[in-house]
């Protein structure tokens, strides 16, 4: 970096990151987790835990919501409790998690290529990849954008298809009214330290089906309540001190996305147009403001800033980078998705958190490296 860093302390010099893990004041966490410890009861659907789940079932207004261990793991469960055994339709504009989950589930990714306005699945090339072996449809929803629900939604009733959502960057955004985590018939999300509401460490999966509902609660604690055992299952439970976490960060809330909306407006305002972002038409869609990514014209261009923004101590990031279907993991699949590879070059993540006060060096660093 040297001398041109824009960012130094105490002599030495610091990085600016894409995002950072937003800490309620360290007193509040202690006090809340304080409860757990003079029990002495720290997992196994403990009183924190139970309180966090009735929270954000409230808030999202959702019928049925599990906190579990990861947002990856809850992809897993989603994709065992609908008995999804081989073809799974899929986006390759995501996070790995997405694919890795179909795979070790022993189930076949087939992907489909994105739209070019929200990066999300795209809907009308769907139909072509259903075979007789396809189960499900996994899509994902990008920057917490929609997608197309209702139209995915007639193709995976006409073909007799499950359909799953991962919702991990979707939490607290609002489609027709309702939480976007309240569609398909299983939706999951991520509470991991860098999501606009964490636990450190946390995922959830939710779902409008009692009986599926159900089925999850068991899978997620070894297949057994108590002595009866009703099957297989596995450990996707959360702890009392993730638990304490979410309590803490839950009360600023609003004021996490609200800051992470002005910041998304000085983005807005400063940036040049021909920067394009991802957007929905969807005129009945609320943004949650975790992300704020601009598409560049070239990646030759999308490096050079990268490359600026690094010297100066900015760490903006390709995600997503590379397209899923590119991993060696899934090459077998021969999958040709030419807009996704195309976009998966192209974008890059500007750093956007509560207290990210550095708009301007950014958008001029943006500019003078285009």
């Amino acid at each position: 970096m040297g001398a041109n860093s824009v960012f130094t302390q105490m002599g030495g010099e610091i990085m600016i990151n894409v995002t950072k893990t937003y800490l309620p004041p360290f007193e509040e966490y202690t006090s809340i987790l304080k409860r757990a410890w003079e029990k002495a009861w720290l997992t196994n659907n403990g009183e924190l835990l139970l309180e966090l789940e009735q929270k954000l079932r409230t808030y999202l207004e959702v019928p049925h919501f599990l906190f579990c261990s990861n947002g990856t793991i809850v992809l897993q469960m989603a994709l065992k409790a609908l008995e999804i055994s081989k073809e799974v339709i899929t986006t390759p504009f995501s996070y790995v998690a997405t694919t890795n989950a179909i795979l070790w589930e022993g189930c076949k990714p087939v992907f489909v290529d994105i739209r070019e306005d929200t990066l999300c699945i795209d809907e009308t090339k769907i139909e072509a990849a259903i075979t007789k072996d396809t189960q499900a449809i996994l899509a994902t929803h990008v920057y917490g954008i929609p997608c197309k629900i209702e139209a995915i939604e007639r193709i995976a009733a006409k073909h007799n298809l499950k359909v799953i959502y991962d919702a991990a960057h979707a939490f607290g955004c609002k489609y027709k009214g309702k939480s976007l985590l309240d569609f398909g018939d299983v939706s999951t999300c991520s509470f991991h330290a860098t999501k606009i509401f964490h636990t450190a460490e946390g995922g959830a999966v939710i779902t409008r089906d009692k009986d599926l509902h159900d089925q999850l609660y068991k899978f997620r604690s070894f297949g057994h309540i108590g002595d009866d055992y009703f099957g297989e299952g596995i450990n996707a439970k959360n702890s009392e001190l993730h638990a304490a976490m979410g309590l803490a960060v839950f009360p600023y809330l609003s004021d996490i996305m609200n800051q992470r909306k002005l910041i998304t407006e000085e983005y807005d305002a400063l940036l040049p147009t021909f920067l394009s972002k991802p957007k929905s038409s969807e005129t009945s869609f609320e943004r949650n403001f975790a992300y704020y990514p601009v598409v560049f014209e070239s990646e030759s261009q999308l490096i050079k800033t990268m490359q600026a923004l690094q010297k100066s101590g900015i760490n903006a990031r390709r995600y997503f980078y590379p397209s899923l279907h590119n991993l060696p993991q899934t090459k077998f699949t021969k999958s040709h998705c030419p807009v996704s590879e195309s976009f998966s070059k192209r974008v890059l993540c500007l750093p956007i958190y509560p207290g990210f006060h550095l708009v301007n060096e950014v958008v001029n660093i943006v500019i003078q490296s285009i």
